[in-house]
């Protein structure tokens, strides 16, 4: 694997996207571009808890997915830490704590976030992006 992620890899890839703003700069930020969200720090709710302990998790990073198999394939597979709740479903969304990111590695991470933002920005943006990276599959 290589470097394990951090929580600091999350917001300086966020960050580093283009046409990005801080809805709401803090501890617990909302990434947008365009005015649609693709990553976020949320606040803790009753639906995201510890079953043993029922302490609600302070920790829940929400990640934008381009589609229900995406989402799919990420919580259903027992090797990563992504998961969701009956709150996101049929929602094009991940959850993931922040005290699990070093589960995965910083590659991973960096390329959830640019899924993230793919899947949020405008289609115009998106195959700039692409096409800016060699990665433009037209």
């Amino acid at each position: 694997m290589s470097k394990r992620a951090t929580v600091d890899d999350i917001h300086a890839t966020a960050l580093g996207m283009p046409h990005v703003t801080v809805a709401k700069p803090g501890p617990r930020p909302v990434y947008q571009v365009g005015s649609k969200s693709f990553v976020f720090f949320r606040t803790p709710r009753p639906d995201a808890f510890d079953p043993a302990t029922g302490e609600r998790y302070g920790d829940v990073i929400v990640f934008w997915v381009g589609s229900e198999g995406d989402k799919l394939a990420l919580v259903q597979d027992e090797t990563t830490p992504f998961f969701t709740t009956p709150h996101f479903d049929g929602h094009p969304s991940v959850l993931l704590r922040a005290s699990r990111v070093g589960e995965v590695s910083r590659d991973e991470i960096v390329e959830l976030v640019q899924d993230a933002w793919l899947a949020q920005a405008s289609a115009r943006r998106g195959q700039t992006w692409l096409r800016e990276h060699d990665l433009d599959s037209s």
